[in-house]
């Protein structure tokens, strides 16, 4: 005996969608249409995401190779070692922190504007990848400025000048800095963003370590 013509094409679409994840432990397949659909959104999605951090680097190195100064990367690399070592240390003091953040910030400037890359874009150019590094390196000495100026306190191999106890020895400030820190990259010439995660303890009891 026939049924009822009365019958719902959605509802019937429905179920047979039902069938089809039920066979496929779960998962919903996509016909080809639809698959090759969503093949290419995400590819010019992908494509739009990488575009720019692409021309910014192939930026970089155009104006690394065009800037054609006098001094050479090396010179860059040690002076600026040689702050990091006076300054940002074993040991560091406020003003010594502070005077190095200047002191990073024009020899970045004087890189910029007077840095000698040798060789080319087209072939393996270890000059241009080390112009590249010592660049990056700018911008971490800045920031490791930044955290050990902002932490005031001494702790392991941070030694801070101005927290020490009568001994010499490392003063920590465990109520202020008993946290795990991230600092988040905002853009270039721009502060970071610190994020800090609490530590707690149930277990272990902090105290004053003695390092003599």
């Amino acid at each position: 005996m026939r049924r009822s013509c009365d019958h719902d094409p959605a509802q019937g679409d429905r179920q047979t969608r039902r069938s089809q994840v039920s066979r496929h432990g779960g998962y919903l397949l996509a016909g080809l249409p639809k698959a090759g659909y969503a093949r290419r959104w995400l590819h010019e999605r992908l494509e739009a995401i990488r575009s720019e951090p692409v021309e910014a680097v192939h930026d970089r190195i155009a104006t690394l190779l065009s800037i054609k100064g006098r001094r050479t990367i090396t010179s860059f690399h040690r002076e600026l070692g040689q702050i990091m070592w006076d300054y940002c240390g074993m040991e560091r003091t406020a003003d010594g922190l502070m005077k190095a953040l200047q002191l990073v910030a024009d020899l970045q400037v004087e890189f910029w504007r007077n840095v000698t890359v040798t060789g080319h874009n087209e072939q393996l150019n270890q000059a241009l990848e080390h112009a590249g590094r010592v660049a990056d390196f700018f911008e971490l000495a800045q920031l490791m400025c930044i955290d050990a100026l902002h932490r005031e306190e001494s702790c392991g191999c941070h030694f801070r000048a101005e927290s020490q106890t009568e001994d010499d020895d490392a003063l920590r400030d465990d109520d202020r800095y008993s946290y795990v820190a991230a600092w988040e990259f905002t853009g270039a010439g721009r502060a970071p963003v610190l994020h800090k995660e609490q530590l707690e303890y149930e277990y272990v009891q902090l105290q004053q370590r003695s390092y003599k």
